[in-house]
């Protein structure tokens, strides 16, 4: 294993003779245009867009930031700022790869710390707004800010360029000071977050062990051949992984930098105490009295085909010495891929929602009662009929220190299957989701009395989830995704998650009401989403009877998404209100008298992104599937002007058209158009008409790719036809792009299609036989569904290209299935075609570029492009150098 390339720019471009249309012809400024982007096209060295796109792409977005993470008194919350778009320096830093963990090894810390940490965290009162800003130490940025159970206190992890530390700040100045000596370094690497006891007095992290020595060092010379072996008989389909470990020295190295000390902080005293041995832990659940740690650490063996993440691990259960007083559960190494449908089976003796009970001593958890499967019941029970097979029953369980086997206490015997389970603060009622026979339910069990259960909800079609959480941390939500969450059927007003907040003791429990009663909080959907979009709802349910009262009902006029309740009864709660031309901001709403207080001041920091003008349009295919279009549009624009045309996609793969009609409701057509760094409509500003949508590939489940050629041939058709009838777009002058999927697509329709002069392709994949186990929603192997697999592999069509291809691909992309050697690959065949074609590899970078100078610079080449290629298509270009191709990347 070797440190990731260093901060040198290495990268290479190869361009193919660049066509040039009239050699000799007379320099005008629009020749000298297209001389200077393609020296823009040549360069080595990071280049940059026009002043317009560089604004929109530089704009400060996290001075916008909205609140988040809800403090256990619910009154308070924190607005969270990065320092903005990081640079290559910082990307650039050493680090390596163990099997998907990136790890930054001088500071001994997951890397994602290092890149995205917090430059500014404040601390926002949701009662009167104001804000204490949180202090940070010099040189350092912050990262898993931690309230304590008390709301007094907040947790953080301070990183400085060679170690972390731990940092806790006063709730009420902002003033922040170490925990321990500055030699107290933390272990953060698989780690990263923090763990509170109930008073608010200890913190428990994993830290850097004593002693641990120097850095593992690799072999001068090979000790042998890479050594891989399947001797078993199963079937492994498993995805191309792009960072694996690849020998015996990687595994030695990965040990070295997952091995931490558990240990806790006393803040009274300001000691550190040690807990046990050092381990591999990757996870660690400290009681709320502080006597006991759920501990789960990975164990050997490790492997050469799957990520670190399917390694095998134990959860124990240890006591404040460290010894192990129980195995909750063994996971072996899982090399095998689970290639079957729906959820895993039930494993009887499995302890399932496994939490520390929330007031007194000890855990909880679900298991299936021992029985046999299959049985019947003689008498109906909700949703069901009389002898209807039922899955084995599930039993609510308390295991009290220390913790043997026969230290359990069965709380509740369900008559079926649990899905979920949360308390109340004191412990005493238990709230529960079910789903049976098409119905799902949330009920309440009193402890007490166990014999006894209150429904809460029951409806067909509802899929129930508790302990829900939002942007703002525990609490509603519903909805949301592409296929529309967890209630997906084409059912439009399911309510959403029980809402939970945390309890006194630190713990996520449901938030009760004085008078007994719970709250639902979701989002009503219907499939007239354009006049009637999604809005957010709360009801009031009383426990004992069921009734339900209505408190909240999202406003017709803006979009407005219900954040968390800010006391008991759920009289007011923070909300996001956002419109076409309002910029999001949080507001206290009190639900009886309708009043809002602003609690945030977001301006728009793009003013020439949402200054343009916008359509959505509907498009029908030639077989008659529906779908929707984006357009956007120059700000000045005037009907009838024909643009250069730039199409953006990332398709979906559907059943029939009800399945994509059911991913729109999720549409909100009040929000404020959004925009970030890589946002395609930048270049509606450089006089483009953009269309961006998710063209719909239909087919029977399963086989739904056997039609993806014809369904993209089809799309674009559709969407041509329906921006040219509109007057939008100049069929001349037509470019296509996307990313990931996109790209994919993109190059796709450049083979299979006759209509663009240019496309745009970032980070896919053009080789199917590359990813052979499966790809999107592909479940057939290569060899299973082998023609669909050639067909939709553009490599395979190089020499039928249409138009001029850029590419780009990160060096460091860690996405499943697009490996940078796919676009290395297409451009030695585009080159062998004599197409004309770009490809930028990019360092540091993974799937989807980050930094300021790589994405300054994509654009700065994507627009020289779409200038030549696009824009200025047909029109004379200035004779021109060939650029010879760069080494090739070792």
């Amino acid at each position: 294993m070797r440190p990731a390339l260093v901060a040198t720019l290495l990268w290479t471009i190869a361009l193919a003779p660049l066509q040039a249309q009239s050699q000799g012809a007379a320099a005008t400024d629009g020749a000298a245009d297209l001389a200077a982007s393609r020296a823009r096209l040549a360069a080595e060295t990071y280049v940059t867009p026009s002043d317009v796109i560089a604004r929109l792409v530089t704009a400060p977005r996290q001075l916008n930031a909205l609140p988040s993470q809800q403090s256990p008194d619910r009154r308070h919350f924190l607005r969270e700022a990065t320092g903005g778009m990081p640079s290559v320096n910082s990307l650039g830093k050493p680090h390596y790869y163990f099997a998907g963990l990136q790890v930054d090894f001088a500071a001994n810390r997951a890397r994602a710390l290092t890149t995205r940490g917090l430059a500014k965290l404040e601390i926002l009162d949701a009662l009167t707004g104001a804000t204490v800003p949180v202090e940070l130490p010099a040189g350092a940025t912050a990262s898993a800010p931690t309230w304590s159970p008390d709301g007094k206190q907040l947790a953080f992890i301070a990183n400085f360029p060679a170690a972390s530390q731990l940092y806790v700040a006063d709730a009420a100045s902002g003033k922040s000071r170490a925990v321990g000596s500055p030699k107290t370094a933390l272990l953060a690497t698989l780690v990263t977050s923090l763990d509170w006891t109930a008073d608010g007095g200890t913190l428990v992290a994993v830290l850097v062990p004593d002693n641990r020595g120097p850095e593992p060092v690799a072999p001068a010379v090979a000790t042998g051949p890479k050594v891989r072996l399947w001797l078993d008989s199963l079937k492994s389909p498993q995805r191309n992984f792009a960072s694996l470990l690849q020998e015996p020295y990687d595994q030695t190295l990965m040990q070295y930098y997952v091995t931490g000390q558990l240990a806790a902080f006393d803040l009274r005293t300001r000691t550190v105490r040690k807990i046990g041995a050092p381990a591999m832990i990757s996870a660690v659940d400290v009681s709320p009295d502080g006597k006991y740690f759920r501990v789960t650490t990975l164990r050997k063996p490790f492997s050469y085909v799957v990520q670190y993440g399917s390694f095998g691990d134990v959860e124990e259960l240890w006591d404040a010495s460290g010894k192990v007083l129980a195995e909750v559960v063994k996971r072996p190494l899982r090399e095998s891929a689970d290639t079957s449908d729906g959820p895993a089976p039930r494993r009887e003796g499995s302890k399932r929602s496994l939490s520390w009970m929330p007031a007194g001593e000890g855990l909880y958890y679900l298991e299936a009662i021992p029985g046999p499967r299959g049985a019947t019941d003689s008498a109906a029970g909700p949703g069901r009929a009389p002898g209807a097979a039922t899955t084995r029953p599930d039993r609510l369980v308390r295991w009290m220190p220390p913790f043997g086997p026969g230290d359990t206490t069965v709380l509740y015997r369900a008559d079926g299957p649990i899905s979920q389970v949360v308390l109340s603060d004191d412990g005493g009622t238990a709230f529960f989701a079910a789903t049976r026979a098409g119905s799902g339910e949330l009920f309440a069990v009193r402890l007490g009395q166990p014999d006894k259960r209150f429904s809460i909800v029951r409806q067909r079609g509802y899929t129930p989830v508790i302990a829900g959480r939002t942007a703002f941390g525990p609490g509603g939500g519903g909805g949301g995704g592409r296929a529309g969450g967890n209630d997906s059927l084409a059912f439009y007003s399911n309510p959403g998650a029980l809402t939970t907040t945390r309890g006194s003791r630190g713990g996520v429990v449901a938030l009760v009401s004085p008078d007994s009663a719970v709250f639902l909080a979701g989002i009503r959907y219907d499939v007239n989403w354009q006049s009637n979009p999604p809005h957010g709802f709360v009801d009031k349910v009383a426990i004992a009877t069921g009734a339900k009262t209505r408190l909240y009902e999202g406003p017709a006029d803006v979009s407005e998404s219900l954040g968390a309740p800010l006391d008991e009864s759920f009289g007011s709660a923070l909300v996001v209100r956002e419109s076409p031309t309002e910029v999001p901001n949080a507001f206290r709403r009190e639900f009886k008298t309708g009043s809002l207080t602003p609690l945030t001041h977001n301006t728009d920091l793009t003013p020439a992104f949402s200054s343009l003008q916008r359509r959505f349009l509907p498009v029908t295919r030639a077989d008659g599937i529906k779908f929707w279009v984006r357009v956007t549009l120059p700000a000045g624009y005037q009907p009838g002007t024909r643009l250069p045309g730039m199409l953006w996609l990332y398709p979906y793969e559907y059943t029939d058209q009800a399945g994509y009609d059911r991913s729109l409701r999720t549409q909100d057509v009040k929000k404020f158009p959004a925009s970030q760094p890589r946002t395609i409509e930048f270049l509606a500003t450089q006089g483009y008409a953009v269309a961006n949508f998710e063209p719909p590939i239909v087919g029977d489940q399963g086989r739904m790719n056997d039609n993806y050629v014809s369904d993209l041939r089809m799309n674009l058709y559709a969407v041509i036809d329906e921006l040219d009838r509109q007057g939008f777009i100049d069929r001349g002058r037509l470019g296509i792009g996307g990313h990931s999927y996109g790209a994919f697509s993109t190059v796709n329709a450049l083979v299979h299609t006759p209509f663009f002069k240019a496309g745009i392709a970032g980070d896919g994949m053009y080789n199917r036989t590359l990813t052979p186990t499966g790809f999107q929603s592909e479940r057939r192997d290569l060899w299973s569904g082998q023609k669909t697999y050639l067909d939709m592999s553009p490599m395979l069509f190089a020499d039928k290209l249409q138009g001029a291809l850029l590419m780009y691909h990160n060096l460091e992309d860690q996405n499943v299935g697009t490996d940078p050697v796919s676009s290395i690959r297409m451009m030695q065949a585009l080159r062998s075609e004599g197409k004309t074609a770009a490809l930028y590899l990019y360092p540091y970078e993974d799937h989807g570029p980050v930094t300021r100078e790589t994405i300054l610079d994509l654009w700065g080449r994507w627009t020289a492009w779409l200038d030549i290629y696009v824009k200025n298509a047909g029109k004379p270009a200035p004779k021109t150098t060939t650029v010879s191709e760069a080494p090739p990347i070792p």
